[in-house]
């Protein structure tokens, strides 16, 4: 299937991310994300940003979100204590850090504090290399995984202290459907 209509997409059924979500506010919170990560061999990992409505306005991302085989873990970019971890994680070379456009995700963190980054596969990427005409995380996952993955949230104020209930799941099920994505692509060869 190269590519899906807005109507067979819009018949799927709805997915969110149903499993553990930490949203990394404490020490021991940080401490027990970063043992998960060390465990892992692929991670989904987005960043949300807040929206721009003005000409020129711009933002830097507010929310990195990492998704594991037992939870999605929500770090707020306004905590610099998080910072160490994501740049311990971003250069874990056994470590496959996957999504949907993370040139500029990662471009767009660069701003906020340095890091190298290694093992990064741009699941967009790999599906226009396969010849793909749709490669946004929506329909890769309505197209592989046969769920539709809800906009809901998206632009919402992603740099509010408090995230609230709908946030918090729209972030996580982003992360969650790049792992679930890249994992699919692995089992069925596309890498």
């Amino acid at each position: 299937m190269q590519s899906i209509s807005k109507e067979a997409l819009s018949i799927l059924p709805v997915r969110h991310y149903e499993g553990r979500v930490s949203l990394v506010e404490t020490a021991q919170a940080l401490a027990e994300a970063r043992e998960d990560l060390r465990q892992e061999r692929v991670v989904g990992f987005d960043t949300e940003t807040r929206p721009s409505f003005r000409k020129g306005e711009v933002h830097l991302p507010a929310l990195a979100q990492v998704a594991t085989a037992r939870a999605v873990y929500l770090f707020q970019l306004s905590r610099i204590d998080v910072f160490p971890a994501l740049v311990e994680l971003l250069a874990k070379p056994d470590l496959v850090k996957t999504g949907v456009s993370l040139a500029y995700d990662l471009r767009q963190l660069k701003q906020l504090f340095p890091f190298t980054v290694l093992n990064v596969v741009d699941l967009g990427v790999v599906a226009r290399r396969r010849g793909l005409d749709q490669t946004g995380v929506r329909n890769l996952a309505g197209m592989f995984l046969r769920f539709r993955v809800p906009k809901g949230s998206r632009t919402s104020n992603w740099a509010v202290q408090q995230l609230s209930p709908a946030q918090i799941r729209y972030a996580a099920t982003d992360a969650w459907a790049c792992r679930e994505l890249y994992l699919r692509f692995e089992k069925d060869g596309l890498l």
